[in-house]
């Protein structure tokens, strides 16, 4: 006689699957608006770095980055402060880090380390 063997997930691993999906999906829930103010802001200095090759002053440049960040409205950890603005051969590059916090449950949270810099992102 033929044995036959049962296939698939017992309930404890589809619970364990399920709890580990969740777990993934709370995760990318929280860390989206870090990223999303991560992309803004290297888009916004980027912004920023062609108005200072083109002749703005390193205080317009500030004002510039805080005005597109009101607007852009997902930036509010990295402040006008923060920017390194250097000139560079005759372009303007803007450097920024910062950490950004993200509570997960209780006292769990998820620490991200940002940089942003336009050193490679000019093609001028």
């Amino acid at each position: 006689m033929m044995k036959s063997r049962q296939q698939g997930l017992t309930l404890i691993s589809a619970a364990l699957v399920g709890v580990f999906l969740v777990v993934v999906v709370l995760i990318g829930f929280k860390a989206t608006p870090a990223y999303s103010e991560y992309f803004g802001v290297k888009r916004i200095i980027g912004q920023v770095a062609d108005e200072g090759s083109g002749g703005a002053s390193e205080g317009d440049m500030r004002r510039s980055f805080e005005r597109r960040a009101d607007i852009e409205q997902s930036i509010h950890t990295v402040k006008p402060s923060d920017l390194v603005i250097r000139r560079e051969g005759g372009r303007t590059v803007i450097r920024v880090e910062w950490e950004r916090k993200v509570p997960l449950v209780s006292n769990v949270s998820l620490l991200f380390d940002f940089v942003a810099d336009t050193s490679q992102n000019q093609h001028r």
